[in-house]
């Protein structure tokens, strides 16, 4: 099995195997042995839920708004605000 990480990620992981006294093989095959032995991933895997997401999505676009207001750019164009979106995608 061939497994890809980033480097910086691998040089941590190994260091950690090594303090612990195994190899970064024996960790991988512990993980594995767990997964299938208890039919789950050894660790809880969280997402937020759709509320959550939809409610911290609302209150950005509020505070967008907000801002908007107080700057004097509230009645942008959709235009305007496709542009906006762009030169902050671009800018990432």
């Amino acid at each position: 099995m061939t497994i890809r990480m980033d480097k910086d990620l691998k040089v941590k992981f190994n260091n950690l195997c090594e303090e612990l006294g195994m190899s970064t093989n024996t960790a991988f095959n512990i993980f594995a042995r767990q997964a299938v032995r208890k039919r789950s991933i050894p660790f809880t895997i969280e997402a937020s839920s759709r509320d959550d997401i939809r409610t911290q999505a609302l209150e950005a676009i509020e505070r967008i708004r907000q801002s908007a207001i107080e700057s004097g750019v509230a009645e942008m164009s959709l235009e305007d605000i496709n542009k906006e979106i762009s030169l902050t995608r671009k800018s990432r």
